[in-house]
């Protein structure tokens, strides 16, 4: 390769030349991606050696999502300033920022406030990776495990293996209601209704009967009347299960258990009915209706 040869190739990549800009752009983004890749390695490796999980998971992939983020706006600015075209555009464009940043702030005012949440969630940790989390969301009550926390959004996978999506403000601006905490001690309330002529007392003994004998169950609180409704004496039986899920079992097998004990018993279990009132029957039926 001659001198020559060299200046004419050193002639194509200067940044005033649209394939001088082409070419530094592709090295830029080869750039960019290599930083990334190493960044993301080295995040792997890091958390591939804390054993003890002294680091929190959660903390560490927001914090690698903003990194890489930071990367690829630092590789866009020093492409930038290398252009002179580009260079010039951006000084011109400096006049309007006040107006641009107005504009731009109000356009991306939902997006930029899901990523001030993410730094919240992140700083207070109300929960974190592998957590069970209740929360309302606009189709109801969602509950889930945490799957990742983006730059703007929250993952949730379900118990029926749904992905639920909720964006960072939302989460910040809601109650939730961590089901992972220490204490994962949880008190089951599970109401109960007879019929008003039913005996109170023969009903609660066979509530208690078969609360005592669940393996689900820890502590049997007490089964006290809580409400006389408009056909139905309620009770509400209260006991401590070891987490949300042995309370979720512990009430299905109470109301199965009850259900075969009341009816073995004769105890009525009240369900709605209406009563029909005819005040005036027509002449036709009846006259169909008496016998001949």
């Amino acid at each position: 390769m001659t001198w020559n040869t060299a200046e004419g190739w050193l002639t194509q990549l200067h940044p005033d030349r649209w394939s001088g800009a082409l070419i530094i752009l592709a090295l830029f983004v080869l750039a960019g991606l290599l930083l990334s890749h190493l960044l993301k390695r080295a995040i792997r490796l890091v958390v591939a050696r804390d054993h003890d999980n002294r680091i929190d998971r959660m903390s560490f992939g927001f914090l690698s999502k903003v990194a890489s983020a930071f990367v690829w706006i630092m590789i866009l600015m020093l492409y930038a300033h290398m252009i002179p075209a580009l260079d010039r555009l951006a000084t011109a464009l400096l006049a309007s920022v006040s107006v641009a940043s107005v504009v731009f702030g109000l356009a991306a005012q939902s997006t930029l406030s899901n990523f001030v949440a993410g730094f919240s969630l992140i700083f207070y940790r109300p929960f974190r990776l592998g957590d069970t989390l209740q929360i309302t969301a606009p189709g109801g009550v969602e509950v889930g495990i945490v799957e990742d926390v983006s730059l703007g959004y929250t993952r949730l996978r379900t118990g029926d293996n749904r992905l639920v999506t909720i964006s960072n403000a939302s989460i910040s601006s809601t109650t939730v209601i961590n089901l992972s905490a220490k204490k994962q001690r949880t008190l089951a309330a599970i109401p109960i209704s007879i019929g008003y002529n039913a005996d109170i007392d023969t009903a609660r003994a066979l509530i208690l009967e078969i609360a005592s004998g669940l393996p689900n169950s820890e502590e049997v609180v007490g089964c006290p009347v809580t409400k006389l409704s408009t056909s139905s004496v309620d009770f509400t039986l209260s006991l401590w299960c070891a987490d949300a899920d042995a309370a979720a079992v512990a009430n299905n097998s109470v109301l199965e258990a009850v259900k075969k004990r009341f009816d073995a018993a004769g105890i009525e279990i009240p369900y709605a009915y209406q009563n029909v009132l005819i005040k005036e029957m027509p002449k036709a039926l009846y006259e169909e209706s008496v016998p001949r």
